[in-house]
């Protein structure tokens, strides 16, 4: 289902790089070139890039280079106040989160959207303290399974969402195997040059969405080959390519272009969180999506993927409440 122009996620809204994929296009939309619909224009006003502009982030990079982390996230947490003052639909979607999927009472809402803002802002800064050669701990689930899915001759598909920070595991997991994550260009020269050099380390390189029926076929190549494609699930982008699943308690539309090209390719779908547990560590969460297909058509297939999806993602949520940065209205 399209979901109408106000509920778009504003630039701000989404600063991150990885966490700014959405689903690729189908067959029929790269046939179409993706023609606007109606209402739709303020969709196009977001563009999937970190904000700041050149100059804030240089400032950055130079200050994440010098200063200390707990002075960083000091410094964070004095601008969080006007952050919520001045992105008021921000808060707003955050608030009304945990008010209505929660039900906390205003007060526990409030400090929790307080908390929500402030550990947004940590990932953010994570990023940018990873690019001035620091490095962060990360645990993980599945370590063995992770190590065998790495080795294997068969392409694997990661599928995320806009909770925790994704981006970072590109940073801190090394892959035996190139790992193709989609992503929409528009980066600064300066955080491209960054993030090309870590993923390089990692065998990790980027597969910029196009229009182009290339694009799918990128895709399609790389899982055939053997490599694995990751890409964030969460967001529909105004497709109608979509299914409604229950999620936390109301309804939301899920993209299924990801799933829909592993299932047509036969490649096991792995879902992938990455969430902030300290000072200078994250937890990478790993959970195979497992699905009985059996006689099932291709379309009811990708809805059983979908749904098993949401299921896992709804369980990370509910682990993790105030790491979830979507940053509009998600529900219907």
């Amino acid at each position: 289902m399209t979901t109408s122009s106000d509920t778009r996620p504003a630039q701000f809204d989404c600063p991150f790089y990885m966490m700014n994929s959405g689903m690729p296009p189908t067959e029929e939309d790269v046939c179409n070139k993706y023609p606007p619909k109606t209402g739709d224009s303020k969709n196009h006003l977001w563009k999937g890039v970190t904000g700041g502009g050149a100059w804030g982030q240089k400032v950055l990079l130079v200050m994440s280079r010098h200063l200390p982390l707990r002075a960083l996230y000091a410094i964070l947490a004095m601008s969080i106040p006007f952050i919520m003052l001045f992105r008021i639909k921000g808060y707003l979607s955050i608030y009304r989160y945990f008010r209505e999927h929660f039900h906390y009472r205003p007060f526990r809402a409030f400090r929790k959207t307080c908390l929500n803002h402030f550990i947004f802002g940590q990932c953010l800064l994570d990023r940018f303290v990873v690019y001035s050669g620091r490095k962060h701990i990360f645990t993980m689930d599945n370590t063995e399974a992770f190590e065998k899915w790495d080795s294997e001759a068969c392409g694997h598909f990661f599928v995320s969402a806009h909770v925790g920070n994704y981006e970072l595991s590109g940073y801190l997991v090394k892959h035996k195997k190139q790992l193709h994550t989609v992503v929409f260009g528009g980066e600064s020269a300066e955080l491209t040059k960054h993030r090309e050099r870590l993923f390089r380390e990692n065998n990790v390189s980027m597969l910029p969405v196009s229009q182009e029926w290339a694009f799918i076929l990128s895709i399609m190549s790389a899982l055939s080959e053997g490599e694995t494609v990751s890409m964030l699930c969460d967001r529909t982008f105004g497709s109608n390519k979509s299914v409604e699943c229950d999620f936390l308690g109301g309804k939301a539309d899920f993209p299924v272009g990801a799933f829909k090209i592993a299932v047509q390719c036969g490649t096991p779908i792995i879902a992938v969180f990455v969430l902030k547990k300290g000072l200078s560590r994250y937890h990478i969460h790993l959970k195979p999506l497992s699905v009985d297909t059996t006689n099932l058509s291709v379309k009811k297939q990708v809805r059983k993927y979908v749904a098993a999806f949401v299921e896992e993602l709804e369980s990370i949520v509910r682990m993790y409440p105030e790491q979830w940065f979507n940053y509009y209205r998600f529900w219907k």
